[in-house]
C-alpha cells in the first residue's frame, strides 16, 4: 500500500524543526512512502526546501502562490499525492519509524476509511506542573480519556484523532472535498479550529464510520517553552471552549465526546485527583489539580462567550 503523508509549512524560522519532521517520514519501517511538501505562500522557504529535498525520491514540493492556510494547504497535498492513504502531520513533530507501518495495518485489517494515532509529548522546557493530563489537547497531545470508551491506550473507532496525526483513503478523502477552508475563516473568525472534526463529521455520515484510532501509531509533538507558560494555556482553553460551541452550529453531533469527557472531569477525574492529593499533598499534584479546575472554567467561559457569537446554526447565515 502506498501512502503519501503531506508536510505544510511557512515559518522559515523554523526550518530545522520541520526538517526534522520530514526526515522522520522518509525514515519509515513501511515502504513506499511519499513525502509531499506544501510550502504555503513563501518562494524563499520553498527555494531553501528543494535544495534540501528536491533531488530525494518519492518526494513532492509545491509552493502556493500565496498563503492559504493550512487547511487548503493540506488539500492541495493530497490532491498533488499518488498514495492509496494520504496521512497529515504537522511541521513540528517526529513521527515514530514504525508509525505508517501501524496505520496501513489497521487500514488492512479494517473496513476503516481513514486511520489516526497517538500523539505524544516532546517537552522542549519540561512539562509545566499546571498542566494536567486530562488537558494535553490544549497543547495538541493526546490527552488523558481520549480514545474508544475513554482509554487513550487501546485500538478502536473514536470520532476524530487529531490534525497532526490523522490519515484518509485518499479516494475518500477527495469525495468528501477534503478540509473545509472556511473553518477559521468563516465570517473573518480566526479563533475557530476544528478542520478535522468538521471533515471526519462528514465522514461518519457518509460511510457510517468514524476514524479508527492506533495508539501504536505515534508521532511526538514538539511543546515549544512558549506553549507552557500560564497565560498561553489559559488563552488557548479560553478559544478551543469558544471554537467547540463554534463547532455544534457546523457539526450536528459534535458535542457527543465533548459531554462525555466533561462528565468524566466532573465524576471521575477531579475526584481523583482531589482525593490523591488529601492522602498525599505535594506541590506537583496541588499544581495540577488548580490547573485542571481552572482550564476546566476557561473552556467553559470560551463556549459560553461562543453562545453569544454563534447562537444559532450557521448554515442560514452563508
Amino acid at each position: 500500500m502506498r501512502v503519501s503523508v503531506v508536510l505544510c509549512t511557512y515559518d522559515p524560522a523554523q526550518f530545522d524543526v520541520f526538517s526534522e519532521a520530514a526526515d522522520t517520514v522518509l525514515d519509515q519501517t513501511h515502504s513506499p512512502v511519499e513525502l509531499v511538501i506544501v510550502v504555503d505562500g513563501r518562494p524563499d522557504l520553498a527555494d531553501r526546501v528543494r535544495d534540501a529535498y528536491g533531488d530525494r525520491e518519492n518526494v513532492v514540493i509545491h509552493c502556493n502562490d500565496e498563503n492559504r492556510g493550512l487547511l487548503e494547504s493540506r488539500n492541495t497535498g493530497a490532491e498533488l499525492a499518488s498514495g492509496e492513504v494520504v496521512a497529515f502531520v504537522d511541521d513540528d513533530v517526529r513521527a515514530d519509524p514504525e508509525w505508517i507501518e501501524r496505520l496501513v495495518g489497521a487500514y488492512e485489517r479494517t473496513d476503516a476509511r481513514a486511520v489516526g494515532g497517538r500523539i505524544v509529548p516532546d517537552w522542549i522546557a519540561g512539562r509545566p506542573d499546571l498542566l494536567p493530563a486530562e488537558f494535553f489537547w490544549l497543547v495538541g497531545v493526546t490527552h488523558r480519556g481520549f480514545g474508544p470508551d475513554g482509554d487513550e491506550t487501546a485500538a478502536g473507532e473514536v470520532r476524530n484523532t487529531f490534525g497532526s496525526n490523522i490519515s484518509f483513503d485518499r479516494e475518500v478523502f477527495l469525495e468528501l472535498g477534503g478540509f473545509d477552508p472556511a473553518i477559521g475563516g468563516r465570517k473573518g473568525d480566526g479563533n475557530l479550529q476544528g478542520g478535522e472534526t468538521e471533515l471526519c463529521a462528514r465522514l461518519g455520515r457518509e460511510y457510517g464510520h468514524g476514524v479508527y484510532y492506533v495508539p501504536d501509531a505515534r508521532v511526538a509533538h514538539k511543546v515549544f517553552e512558549y506553549r507552557t507558560q500560564p497565560g498561553w494555556l489559559a488563552d488557548r482553553a479560553f478559544w478551543q471552549g469558544y471554537s467547540k460551541r463554534a463547532m455544534e452550529t457546523f457539526v450536528a453531533d459534535s458535542t457527543n465526546e465533548e459531554s462525555a469527557f466533561l462528565g468524566r472531569l466532573l465524576v471521575e477525574f477531579f475526584p481523583g485527583r482531589l482525593w490523591a492529593f488529601l492522602r498525599k499533598p505535594s506541590r506537583e499534584r496541588a499544581a495540577r489539580l488548580v490547573g485542571l479546575i481552572a482550564f476546566t472554567a476557561l473552556v467553559g467561559i470560551g463556549y459560553c462567550y461562543g453562545l453569544v457569537q454563534y447562537p444559532g446554526d450557521l448554515g442560514s447565515t452563508e
